[in-house]
């Protein structure tokens, strides 16, 4: 970009050392063990320390366990899990510890065997069982076994995802979570919703998992459903305001490690939400955006929910909408010189941060993702439109052959102070990543950082005029650098 008063004489600010934010990134822990009845104990461990009733179920039987929460929750009692044949050994140091005198077996002899119920015996522990022939059958015993309650949750009985992330708001209400298909309401589960005089009734899910017909012949239902499984928890989150003060964080296709989280954020008060265990969801990340979280705890180990995951939950970025402003474009190919034109220049480095901001966790936007012109007031109102969090636009600069170096601008017309300091975090980090004359950070009427009304800067990473700075700007490896490190510097901004 040519502007003649960007290359007035300046005081040269010496070299600029980046120091590290002393200030912390968001706090992520992690609840796991090497098995699944490892992880419920080491859950279990977060929210008892002793507890006289606990509640078993199999490590397979998903649907028992979304089931037993609500009810192991009024009995104040953890949900440990075992494999059907034998009491796994994790489980029976954990009632133990517990020193639990009363176990309540939840479901059929196909998920956890008389064996097991023998062995519980054989601690010295009283077993009780409630199962039925089918899982809504043992629903529907489960929900029988709860106090009185004017409204139930009612879910596919085979679709886990939807039910996970309403558990904790079930459990705390003390509705019973009830199933069904999705085209015919069960006998078991009409017939319980009649004997508790069930009134009100959620469903979750969309109309894949329960029809419409069948969801107009529930009492007075509300739905609450999503594009996906991750969207779902996230609405179901926003629909019963649950706190997100630390919320728990599982992988929607790891039941095991889900239900169980949904039963300590039940404990806790907690919300629970599900995300793709490789990469953090986008609907988690606008919520988590929305909402500020700043304290997470993952359930599951590594094969469930991957580091990567976790490092995007620790930055403070988290969930931010970034918006990428790459200048020029098309017709418009701003600086020309040294073989370069300004456009492509932009458009290279907005893409490399665009991927970076990404991977790490935030919601960068693009006004342009190729060679395409916008005026200047189009790439305001798509930042405005896309409700950024900060606005960032990306040009390179030109004047004599002799003029040379970086700088970044921010204006005062709005979050003066704010964009101040996202101009001083991206500024060193840029000349860092390019070996360029640090130019500074100043103040610049230009259209798109003084009307657009977040946080908002314009870099000139060099000079396209200038024969060294050109060769940087051609350089695949350096761009990459300063994409890196203005992408460093968003995280930054918001410890």
């Amino acid at each position: 970009m040519h502007r003649f008063f960007k290359v007035l004489p300046i005081c040269l600010l010496g070299l600029v050392l980046f120091i590290p934010s002393a200030l912390a990134d968001n706090t992520v822990n992690r609840i796991s063990g090497n098995t699944r009845y490892a992880t419920a104990v080491e859950a279990s461990k977060k929210g008892w320390s002793s507890a006289s009733t606990a509640v078993i179920v199999g490590g397979d039987a998903y649907a028992d366990t979304i089931s037993a929460i609500p009810y192991a929750y009024q009995k104040n009692a953890p949900v440990l899990l075992t494999n059907k044949k034998n009491l796994s050994s994790e489980t029976k140091n954990r009632l133990k510890e517990l020193k639990t005198k009363n176990v309540i077996i939840i479901g059929g002899t196909p998920a956890v065997s008389n064996g097991v119920a023998t062995q519980i015996k054989k601690l010295g522990i009283s077993v009780k069982r409630i199962a039925g022939n089918t899982r809504y059958e043992t629903a529907a015993k489960v929900a029988n076994a709860m106090s009185s309650t004017s409204k139930a949750v009612v879910a596919n009985g085979f679709v886990y995802q939807d039910s996970v992330a309403v558990i904790p708001y079930a459990a705390q209400n003390g509705y019973p979570i009830l199933f069904t298909n999705e085209k015919t309401l069960n006998s078991a589960t009409s017939g319980t919703i009649k004997s508790k005089g069930i009134k009100q009734t959620i469903v979750v899910g969309g109309t894949n998992s329960i029809n419409s017909k069948l969801f107009s012949k529930l009492p007075s239902p509300t739905r609450i459903t999503g594009k996906n499984r991750y969207d779902l928890s996230v609405n179901i989150a926003k629909k019963f305001s649950l706190r997100t003060s630390n919320t728990y964080i599982a992988n929607g296709f790891r039941y095991p490690d889900a239900v169980i989280g949904a039963a300590l954020a039940a404990k806790q008060n907690k919300a629970i939400i599900l995300t793709n265990g490789e990469n953090l969801s986008k609907e988690p990340r606008t919520f988590i955006g929305d909402k500020n979280i700043k304290y997470f705890s993952i359930m599951g180990g590594t094969p469930s929910v991957a580091s990567k995951v976790a490092n995007q939950l620790k930055n403070p970025a988290v969930g931010k909408t970034i918006f990428i402003d790459p200048g020029h474009g098309d017709q418009d190919p701003g600086a020309i010189g040294n073989g370069l034109k300004e456009k492509d220049v932009n458009l290279d480095i907005a893409k490399r941060l665009n991927s970076k901001l990404y991977s790490a966790g935030a919601l960068p936007v693009m006004s342009r993702s190729n060679d395409t012109f916008y005026s200047l007031e189009e790439r305001v109102k798509r930042g405005a439109n896309a409700k950024a969090d900060l606005f960032i636009s990306i040009h390179a600069n030109s004047y004599t052959p002799s003029s040379n170096g970086t700088e970044t601008y921010y204006d005062k017309n709005y979050q003066s102070a704010n964009s101040k300091r996202l101009a001083e975090e991206i500024q060193p980090r840029v000349v860092s990543a390019f070996g360029t004359r640090n130019r500074g950070v100043k103040t610049a009427g230009f259209y798109v950082i003084k009307n657009s009304k977040m946080p908002s800067v314009l870099i000139e990473t060099a000079f396209i005029t200038n024969s060294s700075d050109a060769s940087k700007l051609k350089s695949a490896t350096l761009k990459d650098r300063a994409a890196k490190g203005i992408n460093d510097a968003v995280s930054v901004y918001y410890r």
